[in-house]
């Protein structure tokens, strides 16, 4: 059954609706105004819902109530030579740099979002060093850089279970084994403007296979005036990282350049039964060296379009730990490169048009020794995909009280794989496969306006995938304001992730694990509900109950992909901000997670790697340029699944751990400053999951610079 005009009753219905119910109030950020706008056509990346953006240590401005016809009324003047000498710029409320546009999302579900300030405060080397401090978020990396190997899960999913974007194309990749997933080291952490977390009937907007959520990496646009950001740090481990960017403009263009550098050896003494601990007592090829560049240039056609172009490359060299019973030898080059180009265009008011292109390229290249009948011989998996994406998204002011966002998806991917061995029992076994898949997809979000403070948010994506067929995935949700300062939500989106052309066709010689082309797609549904509370001016909390059920869920029995059965997830998420001072805040996010498996010989037991409870915690101070930030983070410990030491058992657990960081930045001159961070104040070696050890103490210090 085709189910494509499906999308049409929404917009037909909405606009029935709209004409019964009454305009409602929405918020305007004076802040977020763009400086050199001279038309009186409002932006929607200007319009947010109050009690929605739970932020940590960044402090926001205040904001203006403004009714719609208020908004068509505002004449935005601009003002050039200002005078700012005296003002410093943590002090000052000016903001010359522009940003890339916060995405209009649901509001039935939170949208946490970390600016580019609280990134920076934690000196933050990796989108996966940014996330860890997110709610929902458990990522069991080793040493800076090494997240790819020990995996990110958000709400008990994997992360090929959540849509990862930049600048709203997609950045994930086909490829589903460990050393070929999506790799949160690829942005230079120096181009990122902030990040936006979400999910719920985001889901139609970006993708069904989101059951965990859907995160978009909003990069930096340029400036107004030029400006320079540097930062040189040297640290323990033998770490060495440099970030620079330069950013400016003139008439209608503005730029940015962004590199990184970023090199660690990891080498560090582990406890008798740690994960790939050589003879002398060391955590043993775990080191990282990565580069990578950001370039983007967006030009200003005239007062209703802009075209935009970013350019992202990546070179990574690293060693893998992941398995290290017996000691694991391979190593691990990553090569990427991100083309997005994009065109906004302001169609009227209330009508905006986004056309995206897109091409990411992730060459993954893994290789070491293997040992068989006491000889050595080689082994190599390369992994080559390509995909192409391209997109429309119109988001429709229909009426004062009916918003419609709908578009088409389309996203290509090739993948090349190789598998050589030179071992005996794995000679049959090599092969090379070329395989494609084109996936076709088209969505809508209608978000009615009951009243002023209820609101229904409606979503459908329908899909046509060349392997898997046509199939239709809806989404609901909710928000019900019952004051100005407290509100309920829910929200509920059904979801199919297919299964990557790797784990279809492609022998993985590395793990030893033999592909399966009868695979079928893990299907079902996800789900939240939860309140946003404003205890006062300024205290702020998200409260949210999650769950999901995802049946034919995907793993390894006895050496090979199979659809090993169904896995429900029920979860706690809390989060609360807290400015208790001009110049001290607070936040707080604690989530609990019961990611519990209900069929096959693991029945009950919780997926491995997955805390069942996380919390992490931070105090901040800043004032004229002075900085200081105390981290908290407590892990209740995770199942021990996967190659474990000869003796373990899959179901015992690695201990809890209690960890504490502090970070600070102490103002040498106007534009220079000496930064510090202290992990791991307690200096306890705890085991972080799966016997791999972490390092205990270790301090990174270092100079920054602003011009």
């Amino acid at each position: 059954m085709k189910y494509e005009l499906w999308v049409l009753p929404f917009s037909l219905l909405g606009a029935f609706l709209s004409s019964r119910v009454l305009a409602s109030e929405i918020t305007v950020k004076e802040s977020d105004i763009n400086s050199n706008l001279n038309t009186n056509i409002l932006q929607l990346s200007e319009i947010s819902t109050p009690l929605t953006e739970a932020k940590l240590l960044t402090q926001p401005l205040e904001t203006q109530s403004l009714t719609i016809k208020e908004i068509a009324q505002i004449d935005i003047p601009v003002e050039d030579g200002t005078d700012n000498n005296n003002v410093t710029e943590q002090e000052s409320d000016i903001n010359l740099e522009v940003v890339g546009e916060q995405d209009s999302l649901p509001q039935s579900t939170p949208t946490y979002i970390i600016e580019k300030e609280e990134i920076e405060k934690q000196g933050a080397t990796s989108v996966a060093d940014v996330l860890k401090r997110m709610p929902g978020f458990a990522i069991n990396d080793v040493g800076h850089g090494a997240d790819i190997h020990t995996g990110t899960y958000y709400r008990g999913h994997s992360i090929n279970q959540s849509v990862f974007l930049i600048n709203g194309r997609p950045i994930n990749n086909d490829v589903n084994t460990y050393h070929g997933a999506t790799d949160l080291n690829s942005i230079p952490v120096e181009s990122i403007e902030r990040i936006e977390l979400s999910s719920g009937a985001s889901t139609a907007l970006y993708g069904s296979s989101a059951f965990g959520g859907v995160v978009n990496i909003i990069t930096k646009q340029g400036s107004i005036t030029p400006k320079f950001n540097g930062s040189a740090e040297f640290g323990s481990l033998n770490l060495n990282n440099q970030q620079t960017s330069f950013s400016g403009g003139f008439d209608n263009v503005r730029y940015n350049l962004s590199f990184e550098r970023l090199f660690i050896d990891n080498r560090y003494k582990v406890p008798r039964g740690a994960a790939n601990r050589d003879a002398s007592g060391n955590l043993f090829n775990a080191d990282t060296a990565t580069s990578t560049y950001f370039g983007s240039l967006a030009v200003d056609l005239n007062p209703q379009n802009t075209l935009s172009l970013d350019i992202k490359t990546l070179s990574s060299r690293r060693g893998l730990i992941y398995f290290g019973f017996p000691l694991q030898r391979d190593r691990l080059d990553h090569d990427g490169l991100n083309i997005g180009l994009s065109w906004r265009s302001q169609l009227a008011q209330g009508s905006k048009l986004t056309t995206t292109l897109g091409y990411n390229q992730d060459y993954f290249n893994t290789y070491g020794p293997t040992a068989f009948q006491g000889n050595t011989f080689y082994r190599t998996g390369t992994l080559d995909t390509q995909n192409l994406t391209a997109r429309v998204d119109h988001e429709w002011q229909l009426t004062a009280n009916n918003r419609l966002r709908w578009g088409l998806d389309l996203k290509n991917t090739d993948l090349e794989g190789i598998t050589n061995s030179t071992s005996p029992n794995r000679i049959a076994l090599n092969e090379v496969e070329n395989r494609s898949v084109l996936n076709t997809a088209l969505f809508a979000v209608n978000t009615w306006d009951i009243t002023n403070s209820f609101q229904v948010d409606l979503g459908l994506r329908q899909s046509f995938d060349s392997q898997f067929g046509n199939y239709l995935n809806p989404s609901a949700g909710m928000r019900y304001s019952m004051s100005p300062n407290l509100a309920l939500r829910g929200s509920w989106a059904g979801g199919q992730r297919n299964p990557g052309l790797d784990q279809l066709y492609l022998y993985d010689t590395v793990h030893g694990w033999l592909s399966n082309p009868d695979l079928e797609p893990e299907t079902g549904s996800s789900w939240t509900a939860g309140v946003d509370v404003n205890f006062s001016e300024d205290l702020s909390g998200q409260f949210t109950y999650f769950g999901s059920s995802l049946d034919n869920r995907l793993g390894i029995i006895q050496g090979q992909w199979q659809n090993i059965g169904l896995v429900d997830t029920n979860g706690f998420e809390a989060a609360l901000r807290w400015r208790m001072t001009k110049n001290w805040s607070t936040f707080f996010n604690y989530t609990y997670t019961d990611a519990q498996i209900k069929t096959g010989t693991e029945w009950g037991l919780q997926l491995g790697l997955i805390p069942y409870s996380n919390l992490q915690a931070g105090i901040g101070y800043q004032k004229n340029g002075w900085q200081a930030n105390l981290y908290a983070n407590y892990n209740s410990g995770s199942r021990r699944a996967l190659f474990n030491n000869p003796g373990d058992k899959n179901t015992d657990f690695s201990p809890s751990y209690v960890n504490f960081d502090l970070s600070g930045r102490i103002p040498l001159t106007q534009g220079l400053g000496l930064t510090f961070y202290l992990e791991n104040l307690l200096g306890e070696q705890y085991e972080r999951v799966n016997r791999i050890y972490s390092p205990g103490f270790t301090f990174r210090v270092g100079l920054s610079s602003g011009i």
